[in-house]
């Protein structure tokens, strides 16, 4: 039977197939192959188990991790100011560059055994987050030489004699990395860099070597105007066969001391006008030995390969971090604001308009915090998530742009004015790096989520590829037989579980045993019916549309953004069941689920209206039922929401504590200061109210006491403080930025007044 099924049925299909789906470049199957799957691929099978879901372990600090948290991190903290790095010296100070490389900042993931501090993944992400919350320059500063960098490849790939060499000198900070990776040709598609490597024979230190004649022109390059230790991505090419058969092995990395001839840094870009280290390098013909490529002379055309398998801690914490930092920043600072600053004698967050955003900035604060953790568990398994991690990058600074906007509307006039005491002005700026750096926001989106996620995940299609791919003819179709005949069977199932899960409201999908609760089981049991119809969904789109996909990028993006919610809605539940499942924060639960659902059934709702086949599109229409809409969060639990973060409590001192932590600006320090006093003379404040009397009138009558009436005073004073916006001097202009030149000619300073 089942070699009459293959001759006669599988065998068609195969040669349909194979004459449909275009074959995978080196470079997508290198993509594919980096990295591996995990809480995606059960949210993509229409059928996640949420029991594996909850019994991931939440990530936690080992006690040197969090002393250090406490001890070093909280210093750094406390000796940085933003205003004067960004506006007056353009760059940290050298007492803060010598006190990062005492404590090993720029050494957090390489291993003790080199002298690293061999940090978690969690560790890691909290300390870039704590320093993202007071400084970007300082976080960003640290964050590189702990992502993609030197120090990651050498501890991924490197030979024993690079590592024994460089980490040490890395961890400690003897050297400072960098890495070149984009090029003033190629941005986005790293494949048609134009930066060149040939083999050659050539000096090094004395001595004729065979070694690497290489010419590169890069930009963006974060820390190349002060690097020593430049790792470079070009490509490599092998004319006279001195390294092996293949003239051009393709892209490879290598690393470049940046005191060798021909090497040329330090100029600088000036990233959205935060004061990193930034800026591009080039290389004219610089000659390296071929044992500086990273693992040696057998790694050499395989740099994309280690690129796609290291970025996961770019992508998967760093720049997540960040943008949680940013998140919780506007979280906390926005409730806090909203409810000192008074507008017809009445805070402003008791405003139905502003109740709106301050329930976002909750919510979010909460969603962007629990898909870290998450992630951060999943890649201290060992695990390398390069779906997630891309997911994770490009969701997390999204929300933290979506985040900060909100913030910025709340604080009106007051985020508008830059200096010292505006506190949100610095994430402001930052966001547009967030968003481009480490893969632009639009491709990851766009091209890779779904385009690589989907074929990962789904338990058969990756197998059928390379069954098609097999150049073995009899061995490809029996494997495609076999895998074909199981992606049908997973299909119908798929199918069945979709349909019926819509028509029934989800009341019979599956729900962890765990939530028992009427409140949870609910949105377990729907978030499992919109993971169907996505499954359904994206077999539906490679059946119809198969290699097109990759020109359908607008339909790729929207089955992206339904992944993101499906990841983060998930998140945010185990976030709740980690946590003890505290009633008071049930609220941002539902209301992120809320809110969740009515976006992916509206992507879900677009993704079929743009399908190309009708048929198909009518057939999902009727499987998925994407019009059933899940209600966004009603206006009651969008006040509730609001209220959580405008008023003191247990959840905003969960979803914002540390911004009270030593370290903060003077901004963010007096906005505390105004807020606690608010919430202290509340009482004597309704009481005034109740008798229609100002506080001199109240002390007059009697009514009041002196000690009552100052500290009215002082929280006058304390809000004052807080709405006021800073100005400048001319003297104090011209020593932050040069005299403007009018006319050709730069006029004169203004004369002191007398």
């Amino acid at each position: 039977m089942s070699s009459f099924r293959r001759e006669r049925i599988t065998k068609p299909i195969f040669r349909w197939a194979k004459g449909a789906m275009p074959g995978l470049s080196q470079t997508e199957r290198e993509a594919l192959e980096a990295g591996e799957v995990w809480w995606d691929a059960d949210l993509m099978s229409g059928n996640p188990d949420w029991e594996k879901l909850l019994a991931v372990r939440a990530p936690q600090l080992s006690t040197e991790e969090r002393d250090f948290l406490n001890g070093p991190c909280v210093a750094l903290c406390q000796m940085l100011d933003d205003w004067t790095i960004n506006q007056t010296d353009g760059d940290l100070s050298p007492v803060i560059w010598d006190y990062m490389r005492q404590h090993r900042f720029f050494g957090m993931i390489i291993p003790r055994a080199y002298g690293g501090l061999g940090f978690s993944a969690f560790a890691h992400s909290e300390v870039v987050r704590r320093l993202s919350m007071v400084s970007i320059p300082a976080a960003v500063t640290v964050m590189v030489p702990n992502s993609l960098g030197p120090g990651e490849l050498l501890h991924l790939f490197g030979t024993d004699e690079q590592k024994d060499y460089w980490l040490p000198r890395l961890a400690d900070g003897r050297e400072l990395p960098a890495f070149g990776l984009t090029s003033n040709e190629a941005g986005s598609d790293a494949s048609a860099m134009l930066d060149s490597g040939v083999v050659c024979r050539g000096d090094w230190k004395g001595q004729e070597v065979l070694g690497i004649r290489l010419n590169w022109s890069k930009r963006y390059i974060t820390l190349a105007p002060v690097c020593t230790l430049l790792g470079l991505a070009f490509k490599l090419q092998d004319p006279d066969g001195l390294l092996g058969d293949d003239p051009e092995p393709g892209i490879t990395c290598a690393l470049v001391p940046t005191d060798l001839p021909g090497v040329q840094t330090g100029r600088r870009h000036i990233p959205s006008g935060t004061m990193f280290q930034n800026g591009p390098t080039v290389g004219k013909d610089v000659f390296i030995p071929v044992d500086n490529i990273i693992g040696g002379a057998p790694q050499a055309g395989k740099g994309w390969m280690m690129l796609m398998s290291a970025l996961a801690a770019g992508r998967g914490v760093s720049l997540p971090s960040l943008a949680c930092a940013g998140t919780t920043l506007a979280a906390h600072s926005s409730g806090a604001y909203a409810r000192v600053r008074e507008q017809f004698n009445l805070p402003i967050a008791k405003f139905g308009g502003i109740q709106e955003p301050l329930a976002r900035l909750a919510a979010d604060a909460y969603a962007v915090n629990a898909a870290r953790h998450l992630t951060c568990a999943g890649l201290d398994e060992g695990r390398a998530l390069s779906v997630i991690s891309a997911l994770m990058k490009y969701t997390a600074t999204e929300r933290m742009r979506a985040a900060i906007n909100d913030a910025m509307d709340i604080h009106a006039g007051k985020a508008v004015i830059d200096g010292p005491s505006n506190y949100l002005s610095a994430s402001y700026r930052a966001v547009p790096v967030g968003i481009t750096v480490e893969g632009a926001n639009i491709v990851t989106r766009s091209l890779m989520v779904f385009g690589q996620g989907a074929i990962r995940a789904h338990p058969h299609l990756l197998d059928e590829i390379l069954a098609l791919e097999n150049g073995q003819q009899d061995a490809g179709l029996a494997a495609f037989d076999t895998h074909f005949w199981l992606h049908v069977r997973h299909s119908i199932r798929t199918m069945g579980r979709s349909i019926g899960r819509a028509l029934t409201g989800a009341r019979f999908a599956p729900a962890p045993r765990g939530a028992t609760d009427a409140r949870d089981a609910p949105l377990y049991r729907e978030l499992a019916r919109w993971s169907a119809a996505y499954a359904i969904t994206a077999d539906m789109a490679f059946l119809t549309i198969g290699g097109g996909l990759k020109r359908m990028e607008m339909l790729s993006g929207r089955m992206a953004d339904i992944l993101s919610e499906l990841y983060v809605t998930s998140a945010v539940l185990k976030r709740w069941q980690d946590e003890g499942r505290q009633a008071s924060d049930f609220d941002l639960v539902a209301y992120n689920a809320q809110r969740s659902f009515a976006r992916i059934s509206a992507l879900l709702d677009e993704t079929i209206a743009n399908f190309p086949s009708r048929g198909a599109a009518f057939l999902l229409r009727v499987i998925t039922l994407p019009r059933a809409v899940a209600r966004p969060p009603s206006d009651a639990l969008t006040a509730r929401c609001a209220a959580l973060i405008s008023e003191p409590g247990p959840v905003r001192d969960r979803l914002t504590g540390d911004v009270t932590e030593p370290g903060h600006g003077a901004g963010i320090i007096a906005l505390n200061d105004a807020f606690d006093k608010t919430i202290a003379a509340d009482p004597l404040r309704r009481r005034l109210r109740e008798l229609d009397m100002t506080p001199a009138q109240a002390l007059e009558a009697g009514l009041l006491t002196q000690t009552e009436k100052d500290q009215l005073d002082d929280l006058e004073k304390a809000v004052a403080k807080v709405i006021a916006v800073d100005d400048f001097s001319p003297d104090e202009f011209a020593a932050m930025l040069p005299a403007p030149k009018i006319a050709g000619r730069t006029p004169k300073k203004p004369e002191a007044a007398e």
